[in-house]
């Protein structure tokens, strides 16, 4: 017994130990995420309901207006990848804002990202995502009525469930994002919705992409989903990575394709959405995925 005790406190200690290494580790990680964002970042805008929302806005270089689009980073934060993205799609005639959803902070570290996420509430998300759009919607350079939101891995699930609460927005994009499959929540969705998916990602079961395209069908919501067969979670990666063609360039063709249909030529029929707001709390399941993914599996790269 003295042995087995000894044993469960050694387990007790080393645990506890790992604990406050960890906690550490993200505090200390922490420090510098203000910084990190400094050279992603290029603009700031007002938010009357809480501090102001950083952003690097992306234009193309004729005059406007153009379509806008919202694009939400991975778990890590805002960060040069998601930039990069955003110039891309800014050189084929979008404008496009690309804003820190943690006020702050940014990561390259999954346990801090994982702790990014857990400490901010959708319902805040939600609130600076409000602030995003009502600056888009008075820039004069914007065509108020065809903006889009687009997301990966984090982002992707932001973007499904900001869509859920505005319904002006003309299009959504999500990219292995967790989902929401009740049609009756759906119908809430004021535009198509392009949906991409890794057949071998472990955090998004197939099953669940299923249920969600059957639920967009059953809500009368036109909808594009695609699963590429073999492809881990966060297969789309940098724009270097992206124009060397392969997987990923098909990808990111999709979503341009999708957007160009969406947002430069608008549909001639309105949809009519349900009033109210769909609200949502944590996937714990997915996070829990999405750590074990990054730690460990394919998808596992620095930002």
């Amino acid at each position: 017994m003295k042995v087995v005790r000894r044993i469960l406190i050694g387990v007790v200690v080393v645990v506890a130990a790992l604990v406050v290494l960890l906690a550490g580790s993200v505090v200390v990680d922490g420090m510098g995420g203000s910084a990190r964002l400094d050279a992603v970042t290029n603009t700031r805008l007002p938010n009357a309901n809480g501090p102001e929302v950083r952003a690097f806005v992306a234009r193309p270089s004729v005059p406007g207006p153009h379509p806008a689009v919202i694009m939400i980073h991975e778990f890590y934060g805002l960060n040069a990848e998601i930039k990069g993205k955003a110039e891309a799609l800014a050189e084929l005639g979008y404008i496009v804002i690309a804003p820190d959803m943690f006020r702050g902070r940014s990561t390259s570290w999954v346990p801090s990202a994982i702790y990014q996420v857990v400490t901010t509430s959708p319902e805040q998300i939600n609130s600076d995502l409000d602030a995003v759009f009502a600056w888009l919607e008075t820039q004069p350079e914007v065509q108020a009525e065809r903006i889009g939101i687009m997301g990966f891995c984090f982002g992707g699930r932001t973007s499904l469930l900001y869509s859920l609460t505005n319904d002006k927005l003309a299009a959504t994009v999500i990219l292995y994002g967790s989902l929401v499959t009740d049609p009756a929540q759906l119908r809430a969705l004021p535009g198509p919705v392009l949906g991409i998916f890794g057949g071998a990602d472990t955090s998004i079961p197939l099953a669940d992409v299923r249920a969600f395209e059957a639920g967009l069908k059953a809500a009368g919501v036109p909808n594009e989903i695609t699963i590429y067969e073999g492809q881990p979670h966060a297969f789309v990666k940098s724009i270097a990575e992206i124009r060397q063609g392969g997987v990923q360039g098909q990808a990111w063709s999709q979503v341009v394709r999708f957007l160009d249909g969406t947002l430069k030529t608008l549909p001639t029929t309105e949809r009519v959405t349900p009033e109210g707001h769909f609200i949502a709390g944590q996937d714990w399941r997915y996070l829990f995925m999405l750590a074990y993914e990054h730690t460990f599996g394919d998808s596992g790269h620095q930002h």
